[in-house]
């Protein structure tokens, strides 16, 4: 093999540490500091990492268990409850990672390249390995790997069969970038740009520049826009030392080595002119972005610093295309989901696509589509074999090869069904509906397999408006508002009404992923779907019904008790059952007025808990009525009293101690006091922050997106709509878009009253919202055509504002999203 593994004693070495247990010298291959994501046990080596909310020495056990014998730790480890085990033991295990990926570093020669900058870190990287691949075999931060612990990991994955690496580098403080320097060791490095990104954690945004430039303290060259330094005032020489070799591009500056004289953008295209060492020189690509286009000329500049011919470069811009910065889950015919990774094929991005595979199939058979291996400058035989292993450590049980090597090399054990295709043409010659079925798939291939059209024949073909989830949102959201909770507080997360839209089992699936406490569902229904799925976690059912006992206890589901007749009720179907002990909630009644006993039904409820081993009493809880409104504070107080005052009458009488939560999401962030021992985080994970504190930086979750279905010129005089209710006052052009009030996008919005996003323009409705389209006015805004993205809201169009346009709240805007409205999950 040609990765270069450390044994365990130079590893202790390295790192400063001392060994605790029998050293056999184990060879150390992987690292990993998840318990979640241990594919390789026996050549791991796990780092106890401390965070904010989780310590990883409370998960040894569990990665011990599953087969991992070597750790890092700072604190102390009983280690006779762990044969055969090594340990060893540092002040800091984030130091002691970063030192030996420092180290692993120092062992290479190749070029190593360091980008930072706030915007299009990652794009120019994947850029970079498109255009330099065919001459180089290239190792690359994998996705956004670019943190205080994500470059370690990216830079364990030099190999001795490399010959280029690109690495990038994200900080959010001062002080950062000298660790991760230390660590890339760049010899060339890219500046793409500043922005306003982690602008919170400095002083000025010179300081943040500032700060980034430090990743080039040792590079012999480095390439950067021109006007930058200048913009802050500053001279190049404040930024990178006077015998650093500098390569600069500008739009306003001559004197840049590399100016732009012209850029031209068309329809699909844009063509950047420039003038280099006294020549007029172009370029072409496939985009027309302005973050596109500057990422262009960035990697323009790279090849010309590597000296590579104005014809190889034109060439090659030609072919660049998108950097898939997601993976996305969609759903796929005969109740399939499938998985889209078709733009790449190495074992870098494989093992994340897999781990996706893997944490999104939960119950359901696991299917991988993979191309051959472009490339990769490894042994064949190694190659494949590592490709084998990493399908059988994920559990995949059917694999179509696709390509004449990997049908050649790759080898399977019995226990996972092989089917081998030539090409693309030959796999979509055979294809056959019926041969799918309730399964996950994952497409993965090299972009010349054009692996795209299986993707188009295996998606559900549905109606062109999608609801886009963005599952990593959802999972920055949550680590929010955890930020905000005293580290003994138990977080339970609301998925009820198809968990707020968004899609109850995905949205489970993540949370199971990031080990969150407990599940809320509205309706037995909801939770036994989620079981169904495979989630595992503790279910809390708000609304119990006596028709869903049977389904309550055959799903190990966990019912809210919340009056005198529903608990004789579950408690005669128990005791009928033959059980005991059986895992409830008691909701209590402090001031909202819906459900729960009252103070004054706390002597029935306590008689009938005590004597009884029917119920174990797992929660006991309330529901604010104002949380969010600062007016009610002295109301939200009183029910705080109340509910301490009855939640101790009952503890006292059951004879011991059980969560005790009324906290939502508005009162994780305005009131400290009410945490309790749990939180409900409910609309607060989607994005929607009730509070209005500015106190969680949360990123929108769904985008709702719909299309252009024609395109129309009218003239002054003309209607629109039913009724004739849209009357055009001068010339104008009407698009009709795919939505309606079928679809949930609410009737009040007709008429001009709400809008939508149109190549970044707001263009009001116009007449009446129709059940399946409605009509808005784009005059004015340029390029509009058939077929175009129209956004309903998202990022550019807040859920709030939607909501306020319709006089409601977010959660009936986004629980009002029909299910014909396709849902796509992905990750960025």
């Amino acid at each position: 093999m040609s990765k270069r593994n450390h044994t365990i004693s130079e590893i202790c070495s390295v790192i400063h540490g001392k060994l605790a247990g029998e050293n056999r010298n184990n060879i150390i291959e992987y690292l990993v500091f998840d318990s979640r994501k241990l594919y390789f046990p026996a050549s791991s080596l796990f780092f106890a990492l401390v965070g904010e909310r989780r310590d990883g020495h409370a998960f040894i056990d569990e990665v011990y268990r599953k087969g991992v014998c070597c750790f890092v730790v700072s604190n102390p480890v009983d280690t006779t409850k762990y044969p055969n085990a090594l340990f060893i033991c540092v002040d800091d295990t984030l130091v002691a990672l970063q030192q030996l990926a420092a180290y692993h570093r120092s062992q290479f020669t190749i070029p190593v390249v360091g980008i930072a900058g706030s915007n299009g870190k990652t794009i120019v990287k994947e850029w970079l390995y498109q255009l330099l691949s065919p001459d180089y075999n290239i190792v690359r931060s994998p996705k956004s790997y670019n943190s205080q612990i994500g470059v370690p990991l990216s830079v364990w994955l030099m190999e001795d069969s490399h010959d280029l690496a690109i690495f990038e580098a994200g900080i959010s403080r001062p002080g950062e970038m000298e660790k991760l320097a230390g660590i890339i060791q760049p010899g060339i490095g890219i500046l793409t740009n500043i922005g306003d990104a982690h602008n919170e954690g400095f002083a000025s945004e010179l300081d943040k520049l500032t700060e980034k430039c430090r990743l080039f303290a040792r590079c012999k060259t480095v390439i950067y826009p021109h006007d930058l330094p200048a913009k802050y005032g500053i001279g190049p020489n404040t930024l990178f030392n006077e015998n650093t070799a500098r390569f600069t591009w500008s739009r306003n500056d001559p004197n840049a080595s590399l100016f732009i004289e012209k850029i031209t953008t068309g329809r699909q295209n844009t063509i950047i002119e420039a003038r280099y060492r006294d020549e007029k020189i172009s370029i072409e690509i496939l985009f027309t972005d302005a973050a596109a286009i500057e990422n262009a000329i960035t990697c323009w500049c790279f090849l010309l610093v590597e000296g590579y011919p104005q014809d190889r470069i034109k060439n090659r811009m030609l072919e660049l295309t998108p950097v898939n910065m997601r993976l996305e889950f969609k759903k796929a015919i005969n109740n399939c989901s499938i998985i889209n990774d078709s733009y790449s094929a190495d074992l870098g991005s494989l093992h994340i696509a897999l781990n996706f595979l893997k944490h999104k199939s939960g119950k359901h058979s696991r299917t991988v589509i993979l191309s051959d291996f472009l490339q990769s400058g490894i042994d064949k035989v190694q190659l494949y074999r590592q490709v084998a292993a990493e399908l059988v450590e994920n559990e995949v049980a059917r694999v179509m090869a696709v390509g004449n090597d990997i049908t050649q090399w790759l080898s399977l054990p019995a226990s996972v069904k092989m089917e081998t295709f030539q090409n693309t043409d030959e796999w979509i010659k055979k294809f056959r509906y019926a041969h799918f079925k309730d399964e996950v798939i994952l497409v993965k291939g090299a972009r010349s397999f054009a692996f795209e059209q299986i993707v188009q024949l295996l998606e559900q073909k549905t109606h062109q408006t999608v609801l886009e989830i963005n599952l990593g949102s959802i999972t920055h959201n949550l680590k929010e508002y955890q930020k905000l909770l005293r580290p003994s507080v138990k977080t339970m997360v609301m998925v009820k009404a198809f968990a707020y839209g968004s899609g109850g089992v995905e949205i489970a699936t993540a949370l199971q992923f990031h080990q969150v406490d407990y599940l809320g569902v509205a309706y037995a229904d909801e939770g036994v779907e989620l079981r169904k799925a495979g989630i595992l976690l503790p279910i809390m059912v708000m609304n119990t019904e006596e028709n869903s006992f049977d389904a309550i206890v055959e799903h190990h589901l966990e019912p809210v008790i919340y009056s005198k007749e529903l608990m004789y009720a579950f408690g005669a179907f128990i005791r009928q059952e033959g059980r005991q002990h059986y895992p409830v909630h008691i909701e209590v009644e402090t001031g909202m007025h819906r459900l729960g006993f009252s103070i004054d039904e706390l002597q029935p409820l306590a008689d009938f808990l005590f004597p009884a081993n029917l119920f174990k009493v797992q929660s006991i809880f309330s529901h604010l009525a104002s949380s969010e409104d600062p007016k009610e504070d002295n109301f939200t107080a009183e029910q705080l009293r109340i509910f301490k005052q009855i939640a101790a009458v009952i503890e006292k009488k059951i004879g011991y101690s059980c969560l005790k939560h009324i906290a939502n999401s508005a009162a994780i962030v305005r009131n400290p006091a009410l945490q309790l021992d749990m939180v409900r985080l409910g609309i607060g994970l989607y994005g929607v922050d009730m509070a209005a504190q500015n106190k969680v930086d949360l990123q929108h979750t769904a985008t709702l997106i719909t299309t252009i279905a024609q395109v129309t010129q009218l003239r002054k005089g003309d209607t629109v709509g039913y009724n004739r209710k849209g009357i055009i006052s001068r010339e104008s052009v009407i698009a009709t878009v795919r939505i309606g009030y079928a679809d949930g996008y609410p009737r009040k919005l007709g008429n001009a009253v709400g809008s939508m996003m149109v190549n970044g323009q707001l263009a009001p409705t116009i007449g009446a919202v129709c059940m399946d389209m409605t009509m808005i006015d784009i005059t004015g805004i340029p390029g509009v055509k058939e077929g175009d993205t129209v956004i309903v809201f998202g990022k550019d169009i807040p859920l709030q504002q939607v909501a306020a346009w319709s006089g409601t709240i977010p959660y009936e805007i986004m629980t009002g999203i029909s299910q014909r409205v396709k849902r796509v999950y992905f990750e960025e």
